[in-house]
């Protein structure tokens, strides 16, 4: 009987309703378990280097740590650094943290925004060709929704595109806008990115931001800072 209503009134079917409940409700855990995560991470890193800062004293000889052991010091420090670094980059992206009106460097943006889906890409064997303009800077109603624009737009391209295929991506300065294009490799009609689509076209309608979707190309155009 619900079904039937929920058809003939043209609502969403029941299910279909219930699993963005349940999505909804998913996602609403991720800031916590995000910052969960960077606590019990981050604490056992921070033991490490205070521990790999006591062993390379301990392993000084007049003064100066030998250079067999120097080597994998410096390797253990760099790896350390490195997890925190990772850490830093996926929380900035993947935790929602709203922002005022303001603006930021898109250039360095979707530089960083690569770099977290960079498995995505090399997963599927793809060709991520970018060319990014260095220093363009974009107005957003609010800034803190940038890496989701363009975390979206980069996997509904990488969704879309045929293993081992090319995936164009650009920053530009154009007409007084700061330009930021994804073009794909959907020269089979793969299907995905159709989340990422529709995510897309409701934020930057909510955010007054220009979204170009045509054929495989997705653009956003941002007011130039």
């Amino acid at each position: 009987m619900i079904n039937s209503t929920a058809a003939n009134s043209g609502a969403p079917p029941v299910r279909e309703v219930t699993e963005t409940v349940v999505d909804a409700a998913r996602y609403s855990t991720v800031p916590s378990l995000m910052d969960s995560l960077l606590h019990d991470v981050r604490n056992p890193l921070n033991a490490m280097s205070i521990h790999l800062e006591v062993l390379t004293e301990k392993l000084k000889v007049d003064g100066q740590v030998p250079p067999s052991q120097e080597k994998n010091l410096k390797s253990m420090r760099e790896q350390i650094q490195r997890v925190d670094g990772i850490l830093r980059r996926f929380a900035e992206f993947i935790v929602s943290r709203p922002g005022g009106a303001g603006e930021a460097d898109l250039s360095e943006t979707v530089t960083r925004a690569m770099e977290v889906l960079a498995h995505e890409s090399r997963k599927r064997r793809l060709q991520v060709r970018p060319t990014l303009a260095p220093g363009v800077r974009a107005r957003l109603a609010d800034i803190g929704e940038l890496g989701f624009l363009v975390v979206q737009a980069l996997t509904r391209a990488y969704g879309r595109s045929e293993t081992g295929h090319e995936v164009s991506v650009v920053v530009r300065s154009e007409d007084a806008k700061a330009v930021f294009e994804v073009v794909d490799a959907n020269v089979a009609g793969v299907v995905g990115g159709s989340e990422a689509s529709a995510a897309l076209e409701l934020r930057c309608a909510q955010l007054g931001v220009e979204l170009h979707l045509l054929a495989g190309t997705c653009r956003l155009s941002f007011p130039l800072a």
